[in-house]
């Protein structure tokens, strides 16, 4: 009965072994059932949002941050501002303006005691009266030869200054008023009634608030692109017509700038000292196919691309980017015309090809 029994067991071990194999088959297909057919694989549905390439006019600004001030003088036109002070010493005994007042070029705005200089002003005149009754005996007596022709000469000298005496007294007197060398409004006074004045004292300062500027500092890499005329922004709801009116040729070594200017147009309500950004407008591209941001995919070394909704898949096509500004950016490329679908939200993890699900139709 021993014999038997040892023939057997080479088919249980076969019969086991394929046991295992079958079980093996049958997991097989149930975790990995595509396998069971051919190689084919599933494919994937993405939902994506969409939006359309649309047409814009898209701007390239220079940045720069500066603080109001008085346009400086330009060829034709004095400077917008100025600080005014008194040219003679003297006490001041009147104010006739007051800060963010308005003042028309040549009224008076101080007055200085004008007693010592009237003093001087009559002391001169009498001076120069006696020189010229002098001079005119002295034309008498020569043609009778009661007189030399030396005494007249000295005598016509004498009268000759008598006369700029008396024209320096009452300049002196003049400016004992000192009145607004322009059209302005008062923005700050430094003097006060019964002060004591020297010669080159600041008493106040002028500005015409219808001719400012906008002085800053631009990075020497970005000066090159300024020009003069072109149109400045400085921000929402600013003014319209501001444009740049000075590029300087030095550059600051400390800063690494160089100087520029913008105009404010009259009227902007603006005030000297506030500190403003400017966009400075150095280019502009007039009615270009442009997508959303969030719509172009770019990775250093693969280039640029969006996503053309074709049907129910998503299809790559390479662009070229130009200016942003925004939230859209300019694209140039094959077979991009304004409407055409895209995928915006999720074109950054999609594969060059897919199937996918519109979210917002």
């Amino acid at each position: 009965e021993g014999r038997p029994m040892g023939r057997r067991r080479p088919w249980v071990v076969v019969a086991v072994l394929a046991a295992a194999i079958a079980a093996v088959f049958v997991a097989r297909r149930l975790y990995h059932p595509g396998e069971a057919e051919s190689g084919a694989e599933v494919e994937t549905e993405v939902a994506v949002h969409t939006g359309r390439i649309a047409k814009a006019t898209l701007h390239r600004y220079v940045t720069a941050y500066g603080r109001v001030e008085a346009e400086p003088p330009t060829p034709g036109e004095p400077p917008a501002g100025m600080i005014l002070g008194s040219q003679v010493a003297g006490l001041l005994v009147g104010i006739d303006c007051a800060e963010g007042g308005r003042v028309a070029r040549g009224d008076t705005l101080f007055r200085l005691d004008p007693r010592v200089a009237e003093v001087d002003v009559a002391g001169a005149q009498k001076a120069l009266d006696f020189a010229e009754q002098t001079l005119q005996r002295q034309q008498k007596l020569l043609p009778v030869d009661g007189t030399s022709q030396k005494a007249l000469l000295e005598a016509e000298q004498q009268r000759d200054a008598a006369r700029n005496d008396l024209s320096a007294a009452q300049t002196r007197l003049a400016l004992t008023k000192i009145t607004a060398p322009l059209s302005g409004t008062v923005t700050r006074i430094q003097a006060k009634l019964g002060q004591s004045v020297d010669s080159g004292t600041e008493l106040a300062e002028i500005v015409d608030l219808d001719r400012l500027a906008v002085s800053a500092g631009v990075p020497s890499a970005e000066a090159p692109l300024l020009r003069k005329g072109q149109p400045v922004e400085l921000g929402p709801g600013s003014p319209s017509g501001a444009r740049v009116s000075y590029v300087g040729e030095e550059v600051d070594p400390a800063t690494d700038t160089v100087q520029m200017r913008a105009a404010l147009p009259a009227k902007s309500g603006y005030r000297p000292g506030r500190f403003l950004e400017l966009q400075v407008v150095v280019d502009e591209h007039k009615d270009r196919l442009v997508v959303p941001e969030e719509s172009l995919v770019s990775r250093a070394g693969e280039g640029a691309w969006i996503y053309l909704v074709d049907g129910d898949r998503a299809v790559r096509r390479p662009v070229t980017p130009g200016l942003r500004e925004q939230g859209l950016v300019e694209v140039e490329g094959e077979g991009l015309s304004e409407g055409t679908v895209i995928v915006t939200k999720e074109a950054y993890s999609l594969p060059p090809e897919t199937k996918i699900r519109i979210l917002d139709r």
